[in-house]
């Protein structure tokens, strides 16, 4: 239980700093390729005619939030807990 509260601490981590890397790198030409990112998003709809469920979830991720979550995983692997 420890290690896998362990690793989603981790890899949460690695996306928050990844994604606070990729802000500051946007504005910076020599580094603005961490801040390349992507969005996937899926968008379900249900429409019964007299109720409609829209369900809507979009996620972008980023170069730097790529390596960090790496780098996470990684450190997570070197740790010796048990």
């Amino acid at each position: 239980m420890k290690r896998t509260l362990l690793l989603c601490f981790f890899i949460l981590s690695g996306i928050i700093l990844g994604a606070m890397i990729a802000s500051l790198c946007a504005g910076v030409p020599a580094l603005a390729w961490l801040a390349f990112s992507k969005s996937i998003s899926f968008h379900p709809v249900l429409d019964l005619s007299v109720v409609s469920l829209d369900l809507a979830c979009t996620m972008g991720i980023s170069v730097a939030q790529i390596i960090t979550i790496a780098l996470a995983i990684f450190c997570y692997n070197k740790t010796n807990l048990r």
